[in-house]
């Protein structure tokens, strides 16, 4: 499997979180790091760094959640289309009896 590129930039903007994971223009993953909160961003920056495993979990836990509605999605999809096919078979069967 390849290994996705990560981009990181640096911002000096008080107006900013210190830390934001956003997208680049080519839909990767992109973090700014804002250094305007280097005091901040020291002092917590083994909670930090240590957080990219819960951080996944919680990736994936929205991704599980979001998988299992899209399968319930598509197990209601096909019965209804069974119903349906039941349905026209009772009609088509009906509709010989009385020819």
């Amino acid at each position: 499997m390849k290994e996705e590129i990560v981009e990181f930039r640096k911002v000096n903007d008080v107006t900013m979180p210190p830390i934001i994971i956003t997208m680049d223009e080519f839909d990767r993953p992109k973090v700014v790091i804002n250094v305007a909160h280097r005091i901040w961003l020291s002092l917590h920056r083994k909670t930090i760094g240590g957080s990219a495993e819960a951080l996944f979990g919680k990736i994936n836990e929205i991704l599980t959640e979001f998988l299992a509605e899209q399968r319930a999605y598509v197990l209601m999809e096909q019965q209804e289309v069974r119903d349906l096919q039941a349905a026209s078979d009772v009609e088509i069967i009906g509709e010989d009896e009385h020819e």
